[in-house]
């Protein structure tokens, strides 16, 4: 019964939806306060039916009622309760299930928290968010019902892939959901300002917490995902440019070009169009990842769906979302005035050239991904873009990138002095200096090594600026800085801790890409191998029994010349519904480096199996620098001028044309 009433939930809120795209659009074109007042009742309302249906189906899982088929597909009875509850989003309809749900919390979060917007403004903004959220429930409801029924009822679940059977996989999908989902309110808001025919201050404003807030979600997602590849898929790497990893790293590249953007148009009223622009473009790329997700176009531990049907469907939604916001934003931007003028060499001339450096590497990254399969559709040959590409096109276009990261927030608003900049750096050239003779010192000068000079100077030159920076605004040298610090605004101290831990998170990509050390070997109980100044000596394994599988786990003993370590226990896992074999990691972690090994499988009958040990020098130090620039986000969103809000909006001084209302 409670799943049938989660399915009638689903159908009221398509209807309530429906209801809030509509009506409070007319309102807003007809000055209406009673049809605008629906919007926020029907987001609310829609929030409590969405929820309401994501619960029955998350019962439906923890009892495993098998007559459900999305339960009988990804769900057991040995599996225990974490990965049950997690099983609701590990499949196509459940996720989707969470899509809609995210969508309706940040829906709900304007209309309780959005007090001081101006209600037309508020009203259009729900409607869109509503109109994003009809698209989906109905794609829901007609292509990916999750409360289907199956007969006769089956005894026992197919069971949910092993390889999602983790922690860390319970918790990314929600946190990277969270984010470009998150950026949904952005485009909304954007979508809203085209309607009403107006962008200024008070708008970028009220935007940037909800970017903000998809940002800081999107990039703890991004690096949970990545710990997670890290320490369950046994080879030892954190990112691969997976096409679904790209999925969700390209519209975090135009999210943080966003976030900068809306900075420009609040502090100085420019680059209005741009950013109208970039908040389309975020989101249209959060749809886009959706369709290579959900359309079977891609092959990837990723993905979840291969239902052309589906795939036709998101299709057909992605046109109308970014094709009519398209042709939207070519009416209506070029009626935008160009706001506060600026020059070349200014704090807004430093973030322009950050936005386009940033947009340039999202679409270097998307042309990668899409190229094969824009290949294949052309000539029907199959080629793969891997690493190399990416590598070669992404990173040469974070060297600016980087170089303005220290020199942007030292530049004067309207217009800087770059050598008065460049002077108050001159402690982070030293820095550089520095890093770059010891790297070469540590290479021996080798040609081979020139990429661990320049990406451990680019780590010395942003961390350097960053503290540069911070330290002059508290003057940390006088007196009383203790108090300059307390009340520098909130956002000074996120951006600084955010820039800070990108210098930490390029250190760990570099050295741990450069200096990494791998063994893979046969080895028999008693063997042991020399990795980086360690023994790890292979003790053997033993069988033992899991909830829902069988480990065969191998115990290594990690020692240096004064002695053992620690024992790792990597195991190899077959799980007993669906049969699969996986592996799980053993790793030991310093706060500089990692000592990662993996088992394999047997070699003969008398104890042999294949190990794999890994030396992963600073590799911590990108999921410090993830949590430093997640920390950095959240502060910023602590700042007083977001919970006060945006000022009261003054009087249009050119009159725009209003939008013809509704008949």
């Amino acid at each position: 019964m409670f799943t049938e009433l989660g399915h009638f939930a689903l159908a009221l809120a398509l209807a309530v939806t429906l209801v809030q795209s509509v009506v409070p659009l007319i309102g807003a074109a007809r000055g209406n306060v009673a049809l605008m007042g629906v919007a926020p009742t029907a987001a609310l309302t829609q929030l409590a039916l969405v929820l309401f249906a994501f619960a029955a189906l998350i019962h439906a899982f923890v009892i495993s009622d098998f007559s459900v088929i999305g339960v009988y597909q990804n769900s057991h009875t040995a599996k225990p309760l974490l990965y049950k509850i997690s099983g609701v989003w590990g499949n196509h309809e459940g996720s989707l299930v969470l899509w809609v749900s995210i969508l309706a919390v940040f829906g709900a979060g304007v209309a309780m928290f959005g007090r001081n917007l101006p209600l037309s403004l508020k009203a259009r903004a729900l409607s869109v968010q509503a109109m994003i959220s009809f698209g989906f429930l109905a794609f829901i409801l007609f292509t990916s019902n999750p409360f289907l029924r199956v007969s006769p009822v089956p005894s026992e679940g197919l069971g949910l892939n092993p390889i999602l059977q983790d922690p860390g996989l319970a918790i990314h999908p929600p946190m990277l959901y969270m984010g470009y989902v998150g950026f949904s309110m952005a485009f909304s808001f954007a979508i809203a300002a085209l309607i009403e025919g107006r962008v200024d201050a008070a708008w970028a404003r009220w935007v940037r917490p909800w970017t903000l807030l998809a940002w800081v979600f999107l990039t703890f997602g991004i690096g949970l995902g990545s710990w997670w590849a890290y320490y369950t898929l046994g080879w030892g790497g954190w990112w691969f440019w997976d096409p679904v990893e790209n999925a969700s790293f390209i519209p975090w590249l135009t999210g943080t070009a966003l976030l900068h953007s809306a900075i420009v148009v609040e502090k100085r009223e420019a680059l209005k169009s741009w950013t109208i622009l970039l908040a389309i473009v975020t989101f249209s790329l959060s749809l886009l990842g959706t369709f290579l997700v959900r359309s079977g176009v891609l092959t990837s531990v990723h993905a979840f769906a291969s239902d052309p049907t589906r795939g036709v469907f998101i299709l057909a939604l992605l046109a109308v979302a970014i094709g009519g916001s398209f042709i939207l934003y070519a009416i209506r931007a070029p009626s935008f005035d160009g706001g506060g003028i600026f020059a070349p060499i200014s704090r807004e001339g430093g973030l322009l050239i950050n936005n386009l450096l940033l947009t340039t590497a999202a679409a270097t990254v998307l042309l990668g991904t899409l190229y094969p399969l824009i290949t294949e559709v052309l000539t029907g040959e199959r080629i793969s873009v891997g690493p190399p590409y990416f590598n070669g096109v992404f990173f040469p276009l974070m060297i600016p990138l980087v170089a303005m990261m220290g020199i942007g927030p030292l530049l004067a608003w309207k217009r800087g002095d770059m050598m008065a900049a460049l002077s108050r750096l001159k402690i982070a050239g030293g820095a550089i200096l520095v890093a770059a003779a010891l790297t070469l010192i540590i290479t021996g000068a080798s040609v081979s090594y020139i990429g661990s000079v320049v990406g451990l100077s680019m780590a010395a030159w942003v961390g350097a600026s960053t503290l540069i920076e911070w330290t002059s605004r508290v003057k940390i040298t006088r007196r009383g800085a203790l108090t300059r610090a307390i009340n520098l605004p909130r956002a000074a101290h996120g951006m600084a801790l955010a820039h800070f831990g990108m210098a930490v998170l390029i250190a760990g990509v570099t050295v741990s890409s450069v200096w990494k050390q791998e063994h893979i070997q046969a080895m028999a109980p008693g063997d042991s191998v020399e990795m980086a100044g360690y023994t790890l000596t292979f003790e053997g394994v033993s069988v033992l029994p899991g909830p829902n599988y069988e480990a065969t786990r191998g115990t290594i003993v990690l020692s240096d010349e004064d002695g053992e370590i620690a024992v790792l226990y990597p195991e190899r896992r077959n799980y007993i519904q669906p049969p699969q074999q996986t592996t799980f990691t053993s790793i030991h972690t310093t706060f500089f480096a990692d000592i990662y090994t993996a088992i394999g499988e047997p070699q003969d009958n008398d104890g042999t199996f294949v190990t794999r040990f890994y030396y992963e020098p600073l590799v911590p130090f990108l999921w410090y620098g993830i949590l430093l620039m997640v920390l950095g986000g959240t502060i910023s969103l602590t700042d007083r001028r977001h919970r006060v809000g945006a000022p009261r909006r003054a009087q249009m001084k050119t009159k725009i044309p209003e939008p013809i209302p509704a008949e």
